[in-house]
């Protein structure tokens, strides 16, 4: 993909005139429309240096593409846990069409998900292992595509690269500063529910953004109706959050959106608003989401109680306290600001800040606020407490991809108000580009961290995978398993030994009656 925006700066006092004698004799006036002399100085005496900041903003994207390059690879280490025990042998017995069965009847109605999930676990332990770097690739991708097609709408113009610097730095921020990157980005199960959701969402914007005909507009708001009602059976967190982020432009569009597109705007939204109801309805009404509330308790009634609305509102306030202290988000103002100082009109002339910034700013920030109570009002009924734990991040995701883009917005409009006010950019520049690079060397050393421990994980689950093989392929029943934890991911036997679940789940991937606790030689 190219993300070739590029930059022509005009002189600030329009085209200049050079007098030159013709032939005859005459004096006649030439107009220089570059408004640069030979030497590459436009009039006001500045070099003209986009060769070299079209340079240094692509290499400031090298440092987040290496942190996704090297997740990527570590992948190779990963290793089922948790649910992904009853997810291998469903889908090999019974094919990706019998998962979402299950879950449709017996689990949570959520048949999307079902498709995912067995879109991986249909190749068993390789799955897992090729899913971050797909995973990561696709991330990488759609935000890179909404960022080239959003600055081409607004008729922006940027250096080479700046789409790209975008779309890297907010895949690291999103996928790697979490207290628990291993349930954000490694485990598929996690990620398939918390983390590919708010990325799909935004994948829904090209089809708006490059809508210029009338087909194209239909385009779009069919894909609106049809990702919307997808998602909604995917994560219902996510559900939430693009339900108020549709309800917030409608409300904004009045006075933000030109009135030729205005009415195309309102009806993109209210589809996805529609396809979201639709998927929500299926979900809702299905088996396995009324047996799910029903074994956690988590009715409209329950829901809606005033402990569980408190709860659910301290909960949040730990939540949010959590993510505005972690500083390396300051990376997503950062590159906003370098957008916001380096971007120009097609004209080559300065942009100012949108003339409603309050207005959005203040929709923004509402929205992400009450998203994210939303979302932990009905997650709070199954992880109560835990809700806020680091364990337990991957439910923080369906609103902190939102968060890091409200950043990065938010960084451009300080861009842009500092070109009015600052005699000299460079200082800014070089303090910004500092902080993209700073940003990723916590990240990059806890990759490093993690990466051990899922590598001596690896090592002894394939040992024990082979041994439980061999164990089963000689006529044995009922085998030991060693519990073989990361990153907090539940195994059998946890809770000192007390709980099972997902041993059955061991059993049935190896063809087994039951496991017993390998470390205490006790049967469950």
């Amino acid at each position: 993909m190219s993300d070739d925006v590029p930059v022509t700066a005009a002189p600030a006092g329009g085209a200049q005139e050079t007098t030159v004698t013709d032939q005859a004799g005459r004096n006649r006036t030439r107009r220089n429309r570059t408004g640069r002399d030979r030497a590459g100085r436009d009039r006001s005496g500045r070099p003209a240096d986009r060769p070299w900041t079209a340079l240094w903003v692509s290499a400031l994207a090298l440092p987040p593409l290496a942190l996704l390059a090297a997740a990527s690879w570590f992948g190779r280490w990963v290793r089922p846990g948790a649910d992904d025990w009853c997810f291998l042998p469903r889908v090999r017995d019974d094919g990706i069409s019998g998962l979402v069965g299950k879950f449709y009847l017996d689990d949570n109605g959520r048949v999307a998900n079902a498709l995912l999930v067995g879109a991986y676990a249909k190749f068993q332990v390789a799955g897992h292992q090729w899913y971050p770097l797909i995973s990561g690739v696709l991330v990488l991708a759609v935000l890179w595509a909404v960022a080239v097609l959003a600055l081409r709408r607004a008729a922006l113009r940027t250096p080479r690269g700046m789409p790209l610097l975008l779309a890297a730095m907010t895949t690291a921020l999103f996928l790697f500063v979490t207290p628990n990157t291993y349930k954000t980005f490694y485990w598929p199960a996690a990620s398939v529910s918390h983390t590919l959701p708010p990325v799909l969402a935004c994948a829904a914007l090209i089809p708006l953004l490059l809508a210029r005909t009338r087909r194209g507009r239909v385009v779009a708001v069919v894909v609106a109706v049809l990702m919307a009602a997808f998602l909604a059976t995917l994560s219902e967190e996510t559900a939430i959050v693009v339900v108020m982020v549709l309800l917030a432009a409608l409300l904004v569009s009045g006075r933000v959106v030109p009135a030729a597109d205005r009415g195309f705007v309102r009806l993109w939204c209210a589809g996805g608003i529609a396809g979201t109801a639709a998927g929500a309805l299926v979900l809702i009404t299905s088996p396995g989401s009324m047996t799910r509330r029903e074994r956690f308790g988590a009715e409209t009634t329950s829901l809606l109680a005033p402990d569980s609305l408190a709860a659910s509102l301290r909960a949040f306030a730990e939540i949010t306290v959590t993510v505005v202290t972690t500083w390396q988000y300051v990376g997503a103002v950062a590159v906003g600001v370098l957008l916001g100082l380096l971007c120009r009109r097609a004209a080559g002339t300065t942009p100012r800040p949108p003339a409603h910034w309050p207005l959005l700013t203040a929709a923004g920030l509402l929205t992400l606020l009450v998203s994210g109570y939303l979302c932990t009002v009905i997650a709070y009924p199954v992880f109560q407490d835990r809700v806020s734990d680091p364990s337990a991040n991957r439910l923080w995701n369906d609103y902190l991809l939102l968060y890091v883009i409200l950043l990065v917005g938010a960084g451009a409009l300080l861009g842009l108000a500092a070109r009015r006010y600052l005699s000299r950019t460079a200082p800014a520049k070089a303090v910004c580009a500092a902080l993209c690079v700073l940003v990723c060397v916590g990240p990059a050393i806890a990759l490093t961290d993690l990466d051990t421990a899922m590598r001596a994980r690896a090592e002894k689950w394939d040992a024990q995978d082979r041994r439980l093989r061999e164990g089963a392929a000689a006529g044995e029943r009922v085998l030991p398993y060693e519990r073989l934890v990361i990153s907090q991911m539940l195994e059998p036997f946890s809770e000192g030994g007390e709980r099972y679940w997902p041993g059955g789940c061991v059993a049935d991937l190896y063809d087994l009656d039951r496991v017993t606790d390998g470390a205490r030689g006790r049967t469950p």
